[in-house]
C-alpha cells in the first residue's frame, strides 16, 4: 500500500511539474510546489532537496519565486533554527493567485 501511495505521489509531482510551463513557471518550481501542496507538514529546503533530488540552489531560487507568487510561505517551527515551507492548500485560492500572477507578467 505504501508503495502505491509513493507512486501516486511521484506521478502527481511529475504531472504538476509539466503543468507549470502552462502557468509560466519552470518544471522544478512547479514540482516543489506540488510537493508542498500534498505534504501534511511544512518541509525544510533540505527535505525538498532530498525528496526531489535537486540542488540547493535550484530549491532556494524556486522557493523564493513561489513565495513571491504568493502560493508558498515560510513557516517557523518552535525550537527549530531552520526555515520550513508550505503551500496554500485551498485549490480555488491557489488558482486565483496563479491567474493574478500570470496577468501581472503577461504569460
Amino acid at each position: 500500500m505504501t508503495n502505491d501511495i509513493e507512486q501516486v505521489k511521484e506521478k502527481f509531482i511529475l504531472h504538476w511539474g509539466e503543468m507549470g510551463s502552462l502557468w509560466g513557471i519552470n518544471r522544478t518550481m512547479a514540482q516543489i510546489h506540488a510537493l508542498l501542496l500534498i505534504s501534511e507538514d511544512a518541509l525544510s529546503a533540505i527535505e525538498i532537496m532530498q525528496e526531489l533530488e535537486t540542488s540547493r540552489g535550484n530549491v532556494s531560487m524556486a522557493l523564493r519565486e513561489l513565495i513571491a507568487w504568493g502560493i508558498a510561505s515560510r513557516v517557523h517551527k518552535k525550537g527549530e533554527r531552520r526555515e520550513y515551507y508550505t503551500s496554500e492548500k485551498d485549490v480555488w485560492a491557489l488558482f486565483r493567485t496563479i491567474a493574478r500572477e500570470r496577468k501581472k507578467t503577461g504569460t
